[in-house]
């Protein structure tokens, strides 16, 4: 409630407005029934015309500027409403964007969907509906009692006992289903991860033809949702029928007191008339009010769900500037070039309490120098580099980038040092130039250019005729999967960094590609340190240094020829991928650095040509 309030004071001005020309509608609104009272007590019964139109005019005036009221009263209460839930949704972008890897794993992708999309808009509804409704309807049931009082004391005490009773009735259905609700969003969270997931792996649920499946799933899902929701609605739904019950039971005994009254003379006609109005206007104010106070409640959820986002503190932090420059302060090198990228018994778990993804691993990385990793599926090579970006935080040991402790950095000056070229390439909508200017903002064509040719995509990118204004669609899907992966190579070339990291990122090229390719790094990046993540040996076989892992440890460090006399792991990679006499020398692949007229021996096997890959 605090973080709301926080949103509504910058607006505080309309937030008070809202409400005080909603009470404004409802004075003018009570006077209305003391009128038409009027009307009948002086105008028709002693026949008088004249009277009975200028009372007339006067409910004329008096919805005209009820009218006025209320459009004002809604323009500021829209306001409000429109700007906190803009200022939500700013304020929580940031925050999501500010979390780490570990962080948004825990939360899900869904659950924080759900979070920017209808829980907000909840929100919003539900101060809008504050702002109308949370003084008027009060002000109007409690004003229409007073005025009851006002007209005859005994049939005040009628509408006293009746509010008692409806707000008992109202209250008591309003707490029984708050909690319901509150559940009902919850099972709407798993539907939606539910259709999260099947849209984001159509072609895996196609290929598997799991439609069917995935349908029952999903149909069981929201069945449980509607099945909650019927009772909830059933609940609900005794709201409406109950409160009329009871108003129109009180309105046939006010009007069989009035009569009494009338006969005592105690009460007029007109006063019957007012009095049966008073009581249609609780009856429409306290439905309202029922609503607004559901409306509130499922308001109230959705903002504790999205304080629950904004409560977790990313797991990543950074030091302040102050801070990180004096630490930078006390780096000294004694004259000797300090390693690049540096590991000291680094490990490393995603959760407390969980196995280790990487144990005890130790190495330096010269600048300059190319360092293949490579292992089996799930040695933990991805997450071994997502810790040089601080996605991740180490668990235990260090991690330095020039000798300097990379929790000293902070993380924009940390990770403009650094280009990543991620298993999963992802383009984003818009155009080629727009995208390649994600790796460095002001990229020159000639800069970009130079890019696309290291990264092996100048020449398909040139057939297609539109240059850098050539359209790219969501999630690149106007490419195949080996283009995308060369576009997204290229946009962490153009930036230059001084750290290139590529994560199994020619996984979808031919062989001819990638020897093209990893000519073209060795050429063109002769100042980076350059990680090659690759299942492929012929991938890794040339780099300066390459790291074998083997279920989060280091099984062996070394060159080719080093590493396969020496690494058991290494050895048998090589050997599932390479026939013996591949494995034993160096002759038979070439150098990725070597001239033009060199080619590796995988790429005369291959019959395509270099601009082709598997789609």
């Amino acid at each position: 409630m605090k973080r709301l309030l926080s949103y509504i004071k910058d607006y505080k001005v309309k937030a008070v407005l809202a409400p005080l020309f909603k009470c404004l509608e409802a004075c003018f609104d009570l006077l209305v029934p003391m009128v038409i009272s009027s009307m009948i007590d002086s105008g028709i019964r002693n026949n008088d015309i004249g009277y009975v139109i200028r009372m007339g005019l006067l409910l004329l005036l008096l919805a005209a500027i009820g009218l006025t009221c209320s459009f004002t009263a809604q323009f500021f209460a829209a306001k409000v409403a429109i700007h906190t839930g803009k200022g939500l949704r700013n304020d929580l972008f940031k925050h999501i964007n500010s979390l780490s890897y570990k962080d948004i794993d825990i939360l899900g992708t869904s659950t924080l969907i759900t979070r920017m999309t209808s829980d907000i808009n909840a929100v919003e509804s539900g101060v809008n509906m504050a702002l109308r409704l949370f003084m008027r309807s009060p002000f109007i049931v409690f004003g229409a009692m007073i005025m009851a009082c006002t007209i005859n004391l005994k049939a005040g005490l009628i509408f006293a006992v009746t509010i008692a009773v409806l707000f008992a009735v109202v209250f008591g259905i309003i707490l029984t289903t708050a909690p319901m609700y509150r559940n009902n969003q919850s099972q709407l969270d798993k539907i939606m991860k539910t259709t999260r997931e099947n849209l984001l792996g159509v072609r895996v649920v196609r290929a598997f033809n799991r439609q069917q499946s995935e349908i029952a799933q999903f149909r069981k899902e929201n069945d449980r949702l509607t099945e909650m929701q019927v009772s909830v609605g059933r609940i609900s739904a005794l709201l409406n029928p109950v409160t009329y019950v009871i108003i129109n039971l009180a309105v046939v005994y006010l009007i069989y007191r009035g009569a009494h009254f009338v006969d005592e003379g105690t009460l007029t006609q007109g006063g019957v008339v007012a009095l049966v109005n008073y009581m249609s206007q609780i009856l429409v104010e306290l439905i309202k009010l029922a609503n607004l106070v559901i409306q509130i409640t499922r308001a109230m959820a959705s903002m504790n769900r999205i304080d629950s986002v904004f409560s977790i503190e990313p797991s990543v932090k950074e030091k302040s500037p102050a801070g990180t420059d004096a630490a930078a302060g006390e780096i000294k090198k004694d004259g000797a070039q300090a390693p690049e990228v540096s590991f000291k018994n680094v490990s490393f778990a995603y959760s407390e309490g969980s196995a280790p993804a990487l144990s005890d691993v130790t190495f330096d990385v010269m600048p300059g120098e190319t360092v293949g990793v490579i292992g089996g599926t799930g040695a933990g090579k991805t997450t071994l580099i997502n810790l040089i970006p601080r996605f991740y935080d180490v668990t235990e040991g260090s991690l330095e980038i020039e000798g300097k402790s990379v929790t000293d950095y902070q993380l924009s000056d940390l990770r403009k040092k650094i280009g990543v070229v991620p298993q999963r390439s992802v383009l984003f909508r818009g155009t080629l130039r727009e995208n390649m200017q994600w790796g460095k903002e002001d990229a020159t064509d000639e800069e970009i250019y130079a890019a696309l040719k290291t990264a092996q995509a100048y020449d398909f990118v040139s057939e297609k005729g539109e240059g850098l204004e050539l359209p790219v669609e969501q999630e690149g899907r106007n490419f195949s999967g080996g283009q995308k992966q060369r576009l997204a190579i290229a946009r962490a070339v153009v930036r230059k960094p001084e750290i290139l990291i590529l994560d199994d990122s020619s996984s979808a090229l031919d062989f001819a590609t990638d020897a093209a390719l990893r000519k073209a790094i060795r050429r063109d990046t002769e100042n980076m340190t350059v990680f090659i993540i690759s299942q492929r040996v012929s991938t890794v076989r040339n780099s300066d240094k390459i790291i074998v892992l083997d279920d989060g440890n280091v099984a062996g460090i070394g060159t080719h020829d080093e590493l396969v006399s020496s690494c058991e792991v290494y050895k048998e990679i090589c050997l599932s991928q390479l026939s013996k006499d591949e494995v034993g020398g160096d002759e038979t692949v070439a150098h990725a650095g070597g001239t033009d007229g060199e080619v590796t021996k995988e790429t005369e096997q291959v019959s395509h040509d270099s601009g082709k890959e598997a789609k």
